[in-house]
């Protein structure tokens, strides 16, 4: 999934838009949606990021769907057990031994509606922002350069990792390692003993190569969108327009 979130990044409709714009709509949105007191704001913000990764980015939508599943299900069992488990005022809805709380039902799908508004906004930076130009924008704001290249080396080292990975995953599986349960959990345990190993001797090869094309301890990056006052207007405007929705709907209740 990770190598397709990068191809994705660099590949989709909305990448000459400036990085800068992007972080900033992304970030600003994600911090409303988390502050809002009740759950209308961050469905608006969750459908409305969507969207515009499906519709306007051009990101699969079936591989958009895979991608937010995991915070999906994270948040719909959150919602579930906050209504059965956390509240005081018990409605008439049973299920066997169970009974729903009516306030845990709000609280829970107040905490899903936050979890999904603020990881779209994550998803359209991830999907649309590459990851150099993240961390241009971060060396704008001053962040220390050596903080920089640690986190610009750990990513490299996080497809160094997964390929390794899949490789010998490849490899077992052609040599019937998983054919069944036993063989399996040998095989598993095969590939995580090996994987660390493969995956430090595969980084120290990186390095050399980094260090043969003159690699003195920077990692330049490129800049190459200028900052467009329309997109900055078009930001503003739009956060303005959320902040006055998290106001007005400050004491609505789906639930």
């Amino acid at each position: 999934m990770n190598i397709s979130t990068d191809l994705y990044a660099y590949h989709n409709n909305l990448n000459r838009i400036p990085p800068g714009v992007k972080l900033s709509w992304g970030i600003l949105t994600m911090i409303l949606s988390l502050l809002s007191p009740s759950p209308i704001i961050p469905i608006m913000v969750a459908i409305i990021m969507s969207l515009t990764i499906v519709l306007i980015a051009g990101i699969p939508s079936r591989y958009y769907l895979k991608f937010i599943s995991v915070p999906f299900a994270f948040g719909f069992l959150t919602l579930i057990l906050m209504a059965l488990f956390f509240g005081a005022e018990p409605s008439s809805i049973e299920f066997s031994w169970f009974r729903v709380y009516l306030d845990g039902l709000h609280t829970g799908f107040l905490t899903f509606s936050r979890i999904m508004g603020g990881f779209t906004c994550l998803a359209f930076i991830s999907l649309t922002t590459p990851i150099n130009e993240i961390f241009k924008q971060l060396e704008k704001i001053k962040v220390p350069r050596i903080i920089i290249e640690i986190a610009l080396l750990m990513y490299r080292m996080i497809f160094i990792f997964l390929e390794e990975a899949s490789t010998m995953y490849h490899a077992q599986e052609t040599r019937l390692g998983y054919n069944s349960i036993r063989s399996s959990i040998k095989s598993l345990g095969l590939l995580a003993s090996n994987l660390f190993i493969r995956s430090w001797l595969q980084g120290e090869k990186v390095y050399q190569a980094m260090e043969t094309r003159c690699y003195n301890g920077e990692i330049p990056t490129m800049k190459i969108h200028e900052t467009d006052n329309k997109w900055i207007i078009l930001v503003i405007a739009f956060e303005i327009t959320l902040l006055l929705g998290v106001y007005f709907t400050r004491t609505i209740k789906i639930i």
